[in-house]
């Protein structure tokens, strides 16, 4: 028997699409994957050097419980150089991973029936985080036609006397969406107004296009850095998904030594020598990384041209990260290859089964009218794998 608060909990919807679609391949199945939700480059051999280098040198026993000092120093010198933010080593934990850092602050910070306001379409986890700390999610419908920025109307409406926490994910998985800088400050002004912490989602930072700049709501102001929690990592911008070292900043005292004490007894700490690694990252020259934004972009631009002749689809243009989430209104309710659409999951399994193609279903993200499309992956593949959608959609 397992505990009541695992049964509240969902599997993820895009382990699951990656899960099956990768053995498909490994069966032999002439199958094109859209679901990766990492980069599909190697990470630069200097950092890759580097963990080899700790390990040489036998770094390879516990440290720190929040992360190496050298490390945290790289993180505070990065907010401070990237983002405008100001921070002592003392703020800043390092984790397993930036999910492990939204983990470890919706535990430390929500007490049962708490609720946390999710922008929808959202992260898959956020959801199921919350609900795992016996918080409540509380969604927050962002529209496409307003190219997904807030409706401060209905979020206002949203906030109660349980409300703890916004979350913030901007560039947006699964929208690729930007907030732009007045959202964010009306955002501020309510984080003010009802005492609320702000938890910034900012992984996907670096990877902007169209000259688009990333702002931290953090640097707007002292009174909001205070209300806010930053969280970042290397995996996207260094292609690091595996090596699992993310970070969070915070001015509250408070919070950084709960989540220190919880991580103590969960994690201890994370992987050494893949903190030596990051602290490389963190130190190289961001040229290192203008390759593959520019690649990413190139893809980007690729995939948008392709979409755009396919019919019974629209989607806005991601200005960040590296996904499209287009929407699929127009054949909801009728019949392919024998199925009636009724949703994204049906869509997705046609497309999986009929046209070999893996996309992740928009129900997973709180939006059952659209599908997400990784860009992670070469144009070979967009140009297979779109012609395949199109020969579906086409109808």
């Amino acid at each position: 028997m397992i505990s009541e608060r695992m049964k509240k909990i969902s599997p993820s919807i895009t382990l699951s699409i990656d899960a099956k679609a990768k053995q498909m391949k490994k069966d032999g199945i002439d199958l094109v994957g859209f679901g990766a939700g990492e980069p599909d480059f190697n990470t630069p051999e200097n950092i890759k050097e580097s963990g080899i280098k700790a390990i040489k040198d036998n770094l390879t026993r516990y440290t720190p419980s929040s992360g190496i000092p050298e490390l945290k120093q790289a993180v505070v010198d990065k907010l401070k150089k990237d983002n405008n933010l100001e921070y002592k080593t003392s703020d800043i934990i390092i984790s397993c991973g930036a999910k492990h850092s939204l983990f470890n602050i919706f535990m430390t910070i929500l007490n049962p029936g708490d609720e946390v306001i999710i922008f929808s379409p959202y992260w898959v986890s956020y959801e199921e985080q919350v609900k795992i700390a016996d918080g409540i999610p509380i969604f927050v419908n962002l529209k496409r036609e307003d190219n997904y920025e807030i409706d401060f109307d209905l979020l206002n409406s949203k906030i109660t006397k349980r409300t703890r926490a916004i979350i913030v994910n901007s560039p947006s998985n699964p929208t690729g969406a930007i907030l732009s800088t007045s959202s964010l400050e009306k955002l501020a002004e309510i984080s003010f107004k009802n005492n609320l912490f702000i938890i910034s989602d900012e992984i996907y930072e670096k990877l902007i296009y169209n000259n688009k700049k990333h702002i931290s709501i953090a640097s707007l102001s002292k009174e909001v850095k205070k209300n806010t929690i930053v969280v970042n990592g290397v995996s996207k911008t260094y292609a690091m998904t595996g090596w699992r070292i993310g970070y969070l900043a915070s001015e509250n005292k408070e919070i950084v030594s709960a989540i220190n004490n919880l991580q103590s007894h969960s994690t201890s700490n994370p992987a050494t020598m893949t903190q030596y690694a990051a602290l490389e990252a963190l130190k190289t020259d961001e040229s290192i990384i203008a390759e593959m934004i520019k690649e990413f972009d190139n893809r980007r631009k690729y995939m948008m041209k392709k979409l755009d002749n396919i019919k019974n689809l629209s989607y806005i243009e991601p200005q960040g990260a590296f996904y499209i989430f287009p929407n699929f209104n127009k054949i909801i309710g009728k019949e392919i290859k024998g199925k009636k659409i009724d949703g994204s999951l049906t869509l997705s399994d046609i497309l999986l089964n009929e046209a070999k193609v893996a996309v992740v279903p928009g129900i997973a993200f709180g939006a059952d009218n659209c599908f997400r499309l990784s860009y992670a992956t070469s144009i070979v593949n967009i140009d297979k794998g779109l012609d395949r959608i199109s020969e579906i959609f086409n109808i």
